[in-house]
C-alpha cells in the first residue's frame, strides 16, 4: 500500500517539483494545496500518513492546517527557508522538523520516513 503525503505549498514550481519527486519515490500525493482552505478541504476527504507544510500561504500562515493535522494525529514536517518557522506560523510548528527550502531530496525522504514511524 502506498503511503499518502499531503503537500501544502503555494509556489507552483516548488509544489510540482515536490509532487513529482514524491511520486517517483512511491508516495501518493494529496494536493498540492496552495491555501489553508484548500488544505483543510483535502483533510476532510482523506487522511494522509504525513504532511509537508510551507509556512506562509496565499491566504495566511499554515497554523490552522498544522492544528488540524495534530488533532488527527498526523505528523508533519515544515519546508521553509525560515530558521525558526514557529515565529511565523505559531508554536505548533516549533517542534516540527524543517527540511528547508530548497529541499534536498535525500533529507526529505529520511525525515518523512522518520515522521511516519514516530
Amino acid at each position: 500500500m502506498r503511503k499518502i503525503v499531503l503537500v501544502v505549498e503555494d509556489e507552483f514550481l516548488i509544489a510540482i517539483d515536490l509532487k513529482l519527486l514524491l511520486e517517483r519515490r512511491g508516495w501518493s500525493v494529496l494536493g498540492p494545496a496552495t491555501t489553508v482552505k484548500e488544505a483543510l478541504g483535502l483533510l476532510d476527504d482523506k487522511l494522509p500518513a504525513v504532511a509537508i507544510l510551507d509556512v506562509s500561504l496565499k491566504d495566511g500562515a499554515v497554523t490552522s492546517v498544522a492544528e488540524a493535522l495534530r488533532a488527527r494525529n498526523v505528523p508533519f514536517v515544515v519546508a521553509s527557508a525560515y530558521s525558526r518557522p514557529e515565529l511565523i506560523g505559531g508554536d505548533i510548528l516549533g517542534g516540527a522538523p524543517n527540511v528547508g527550502k530548497p529541499t534536498e531530496e535525500r533529507r526529505l525522504m529520511i525525515v518523512l520516513e522518520q515522521a511516519v514511524r514516530s
